[in-house]
């Protein structure tokens, strides 16, 4: 494949300062994702240039970069592991584009709808082997250890995910589980690795791996609610694709488990039937039931986790990284 993803990707304007330690390394993660997607098939050449031009918030290889320079420091395989996990990011979005139907993606066009199914999931499958392939290479097995068990549970998660599509009665419980799985699994892993190729201790792996994954599950339900109540404009990418694939998150999950009579017949009756129109009275209710605000406040156990986890980092430039990428997970509009 071809692609000259640019190294200018991750760093927009509001995201330059805070970040700004890590752009040396980011460009070198560009500069290998660029390497590694080429071909000498010209067929390819389009909807690679569509992919490279989904300007991402690059968060896995940030924590992953942030977190090895916090237990140490950085090198090749750090940049290598950071193109791969960002890959294997990349072909999740392609396929739950195509599972959910959805339309935008980014901003663009998601690559279902410019050249069919089939095409979208060959080419996640691609980027799936092409990030496999990358780590195969490290001279330390674990990258291919830890990235094996990180794909295996994030189809998992999707998976459950689909097999309580329209479950009326899924507890909040599963509802943990799932995103564990599909979201915080991936997040985990590059912490973990970010940390165990810098020779940290299995103990700090321990921290890191456990403050990724708390990272990852307040940013799942910071992204469920930006689902129900976000601005497509905003965010760049389709809304109310949850309620339209039946799938209960945790401020609906919450008010049919907590609400009164009334508010549980009337969302009922919103989901059997979802719709723009409906997706503001969904919002409404959410709002005046308290459930969006014990969704929010559980995503914020979580962020109070995750910076517990952190403490066991001496404190310097990239501790702190990692402390304001964990504050500005809740007060996300894409």
């Amino acid at each position: 494949m071809n692609a000259a993803l640019s190294s200018s990707l991750f760093f927009t304007p509001e995201r330059i300062d805070s970040l700004l330690p890590l752009r040396a390394d980011l460009e070198e993660v560009e500069r290998i994702i660029a390497n590694e997607l080429t071909s000498s098939h010209k067929e390819f050449a389009d909807i690679l240039n569509h992919i490279s031009n989904y300007k991402g918030k690059r968060l896995r290889p940030a924590l992953l970069l942030a977190c090895a320079h916090a237990c140490g420091i950085t090198n090749e395989n750090h940049w290598v592991l950071a193109a791969v996990v960002e890959l294997i990011h990349t072909a999740s979005l392609v396929h739950d584009d195509v599972l959910d139907a959805s339309q935008m993606r980014r901003h663009l066009p998601a690559v279902h709808t410019l050249w069919g199914t089939k095409s979208a999931v060959l080419l996640g499958d691609c980027l799936f082997t092409n990030a496999f392939h990358m780590a195969s290479k490290l001279d330390n097995p674990r990258a291919c250890k830890v990235i094996g068990r990180s794909a295996n549970r994030v189809c998992e998660g999707e998976l459950l995910q689909g097999f309580h599509s329209g479950d009326l009665h899924i507890s909040e419980a599963t509802y943990l589980d799932i995103i564990d799985g599909k979201t915080a699994e991936m997040i985990a892993a590059s912490c973990e690795l970010g940390a165990a190729y810098a020779g940290a201790s299995e103990k700090v792996i321990d921290s890191m791996q456990s403050f990724g994954r708390n990272l990852g599950m307040a940013f799942q339900i910071a992204d469920d609610i930006l689902d129900l109540v976000g601005n497509e404009n905003q965010t760049g990418k389709s809304l109310g694709t949850d309620l339209e694939q039946k799938k209960l998150t945790l401020p609906i999950i919450y008010l049919l488990q907590n609400g009164t009579q009334e508010d549980k017949s009337s969302m009922i009756e919103l989901l059997s039937n979802p719709s723009d129109i409906k997706r503001n009275k969904v919002k409404k209710l959410l709002i005046d039931s308290g459930a969006l605000d014990y969704a929010k406040n559980k995503a914020e156990e979580f962020i109070a986790l995750a910076k517990c986890d952190l403490q066991v980092l001496a404190p310097s430039t990239f501790r702190t990284i990692l402390l304001d990428i964990t504050d500005k997970i809740l007060n996300r509009s894409c």
